[in-house]
């Protein structure tokens, strides 16, 4: 190892979303600032860089959003819900079923929107409406928009990577790719600095602060098998391969406590047969299969398991990959006929290489799918036969329209009854792991007694407490922007 003494004021571990965001908000106060990241370049932006960019924040409708997102000729014709604080803090209780922490609920759905507008502002970062996740064009040509989730990076992962990486270079943060960092200087009880390995071997680098922004353990197979439980090791890992979690075991080896559920993920229904569904950069989150809402889903032995339409996709999506995980096989497959199929997400069912059954009778779709045959054919006639066809189908809203089968299917029921008929095999894709460090408020590293190490902060998926079981969709990419920016400014 060679200690050259180099120093730095913070350094930030990792080039993610919160990494960046903390980095920036350093910056903003004169600090210095190192950024080590495992990766090499052409492979860095951790889980960020696959995400669809969707981030969840309290606004007041479109009127509050079009002096910071990007312009768009078919605002004139859409229609943005508001989404209130009451409403997040709600959602953030209902989905996690009260076991999320209360305070940084609130301080999430405070804060998300001002970090954003701070991101936009201060350092060019791109957003927009996410017509193709979030809105179903009306017959007239009008767009509403649904499920509390509105605003996204331009360009989606990808794009808030680059913007965040020309941000960087702007405001003269220094981020060192394929630099990996393998533990914790400790210095008098507190963090001093780091120890990592580059390519010319290990070193030290020595700074007043660390922030951890360096992601979970849903890229460790023996993690996952030990805290998610038997069987998680099988699924596939949608994200970075960096997220190991290692620097969670040695910040805990240090004294740091656990917060968080480290039982739960957040975890999605993924192309099941695409030969390469890891980690895929190519097509990052195409690999996702999120227009179940429409359709039923059904397990090799041709049985539904899940209400596909308990509410929309944005609040069920990150729990069912778990659901499929446990079914034979660890694989389902979401069914559709020729009058939903062209209502699905087109990045996602039209992707280069997309798995796709075809046919034209459900028994022959479920003969070319490996279905049971007499099985499914069953479950599709029930399921027809059991819809209320007075009540009209809106995928705008939770329009009740209801199929009273078990499990039920709450809302958006078609019938499955116009050939073509259409099967994609989907498998467990695991996102992030939603325990991590304990915590104060401000991303303080704290021990299981609460008190501070000092020099110590963590952010995004490193910090545990927010999420459990379930999370709404975007309000990940919020919180690594808000915590980001909290340690930031403290570091």
């Amino acid at each position: 190892m060679t200690d050259t003494l180099e120093q730095t004021d913070v350094i930030v571990v990792g080039a993610g979303n919160a990494a960046f965001s903390a980095a920036l908000a350093a910056r903003d106060r004169g600090r210095s600032v190192v950024m080590l990241e495992s990766a090499e370049r052409g492979s860095a932006g951790g889980n960020s860089f696959f995400t669809a960019g969707a981030t969840r924040i309290v606004h007041s409708g479109l009127e509050s959003l079009v002096d910071w997102i990007e312009p768009d000729e078919r605002h004139a014709r859409s229609e943005v819900p508001p989404y209130t604080y009451e409403d997040y803090t709600g959602d953030l209780a209902r989905v996690t079923e009260g076991r999320g922490d209360t305070e940084m609920a609130h301080i999430l759905a405070t804060e998300a929107t001002d970090a954003l507008k701070w991101l936009h502002t201060a350092h060019g970062m791109r957003y927009r409406l996410m017509y193709e996740r979030q809105a179903y064009e009306n017959p007239d040509g009008s767009f509403l928009f649904w499920g509390g989730l509105h605003v996204g990076n331009v360009d989606g992962g990808e794009g808030l990577f680059a913007d965040y990486v020309r941000a960087a270079a702007d405001a003269g943060v220094e981020v060192r790719y394929s630099s990996r960092v393998t533990d914790l200087v400790l210095e008098d009880g507190r963090v001093a600095g780091v120890t990592y390995v580059d390519d010319d071997g290990e070193k030290v680098l020595r700074a007043e602060s660390v922030v951890l922004a360096s992601g979970g353990f849903e890229a460790n197979p023996r993690m996952r098998e030990t805290y998610l439980g038997q069987g998680w090791a099988n699924a596939k890992l949608r994200g970075s391969p960096e997220n190991t979690g290692d620097l969670l075991e040695r910040a805990i080896a240090h004294g740091a406590g656990r917060a968080g559920d480290w039982s739960s993920c957040h975890s999605v229904a993924w192309d099941a047969w695409l030969e390469d569904n890891e980690s895929n950069r190519e097509l990052t989150n195409r690999l996702t299969r999120q227009s179940y809402p429409l359709g039923i889903v059904v397990n090799v032995d041709g049985e539904r398991f899940v209400d596909e339409g308990a509410d929309f996709r944005n609040y069920t999506y990150a729990k069912y990959g778990k659901e499929i995980l446990k079914q034979p096989g660890s694989v389902a497959f979401q069914i559709f006929d020729a009058t939903t199929r062209p209502m699905l997400r087109p990045q996602e069912y039209e992707m280069p290489g997309v798995s796709e059954v075809v046919a034209d009778s459900v028994g022959e779709l479920a003969t070319k799918a490996g279905i049971d045959v007499e099985a499914f054919v069953r479950t599709v006639t029930e399921f027809n036969d059991s819809i209320d066809p007075s009540i009209e189908v809106d995928p705008n809203i939770k329009d009740g329209r209801r199929a009273d089968v078990m499990p039920p299917k709450s809302n958006w029921a078609f019938p499955i009854e116009t050939a073509p008929f259409y099967a994609y095999p989907v498998t467990c894709g695991i996102t992030f792991t939603f325990g991590g460090l304990k915590g104060d408020l401000e991303g303080r590293v704290l021990r299981e007694d609460g008190s501070v190490i000092d020099g110590l902060y963590a952010c995004g998926e490193a910090l545990g407490g927010l999420f459990s079981g379930n999370y709404p969709g975007g309000s990940g990419l919020a919180a690594g922007a808000v915590w980001g920016r909290r340690a930031g400014s403290l570091a």
